[in-house]
């Protein structure tokens, strides 16, 4: 299979996020509160008190790099509303996606496996918001053992499910049903039907040429499952679009699932704390 170079010309390499101060949606009630990572609403409120101070909201752009092959991480990235794509890279510069990280996730999980740089590129493809916290508090906390270890070693199979899956689905199955897959994925990730994205941007990470998403992407319109504008794809039949999916999407989710039966219930005390911060 052609892999295609990521190109975009926004991008800046290890940017700092920009800094977000948390308005009155923070303080509204949990059923009407803006999204959170789940990784977080999963933690004791105990770690979370203890993390609450050093939580920076930021805003994530479209195309920032928030690490770099074998640079050095400083922070680790909790996406709230943004999509975060993980890439690997070849010696000349190619690239194709590995996984798909959104506020079920992480960005910097290497540095828990005593890797203080990372091993490919984690750039954002969904703009949106996030919150980041010094690598060096994650990884205290992850030697203490405990519930943090223990959510970040299952968050850490689930990654290695959907990372093993994708090389299976680039390997096995049609550009339509990797489309349908990469649609669906960061779909999870964020509230509503419609997606930002570009078809030059789905491309890249897939490591294919355009044209070939532009053909999938008017064969999916076609069928009544997607609508199509400029930078924007909104999903109109997501059953459909399961169905036309390949069982790499379900896979991974099932997984997610298993491994990661998150709960709601600290969510509170965090916004609140952070509010408090702002």
């Amino acid at each position: 299979m052609q892999v295609k170079t990521l190109t975009l010309q926004s991008a800046t390499l290890l940017r700092p996020p920009l800094p977000v101060t948390l308005g009155p949606a923070a303080l509204a009630p949990p059923s009407s509160r803006p999204p959170v990572n789940k990784l977080l609403d999963a933690l004791p409120l105990a770690v979370l008190q203890r993390w609450s101070p050093h939580l920076e909201p930021v805003q994530l752009t479209l195309g920032q790099v928030l690490c770099e092959s074998g640079c050095r991480c400083s922070h680790v990235h909790f996406p709230t509303t943004s999509i975060v794509s993980l890439l690997n890279m070849t010696s000349n510069g190619d690239s194709a996606e590995v996984a798909t990280v959104g506020r079920d996730g992480v960005i910097g999980l290497p540095l828990l496996m005593g890797n203080m740089s990372s091993n490919g590129r984690a750039v954002v493809h969904g703009a949106g918001r996030g919150l980041r916290l010094r690598a060096d508090l994650l990884i205290e906390e992850f030697n203490h053992g405990g519930a943090v270890m223990q959510l970040m070693l299952r968050y850490s199979r689930a990654l290695s499910t959907q990372v093993a899956q994708t090389a299976v689905c680039n390997r096995h199955h049609s550009i339509d049903q990797q489309v349908c897959r990469l649609i669906l994925q960061s779909l999870d990730c964020v509230q509503g039907s419609r997606l930002q994205t570009t078809q030059e941007l789905l491309g890249s990470r897939l490591g294919v040429r355009r044209e070939s998403v532009t053909a999938a992407a008017l064969r999916l319109q076609r069928a009544g499952l997607i609508r199509y504008a400029r930078g924007s794809i909104e999903v109109l039949d997501r059953e459909g679009l399961e169905d036309r999916s390949c069982e790499c999407y379900d896979v991974v989710r099932r997984e997610c699932e298993r491994l990661l039966p998150l709960r709601q219930a600290s969510s509170a005390p965090l916004w609140a704390a952070q509010s408090s911060a702002a």
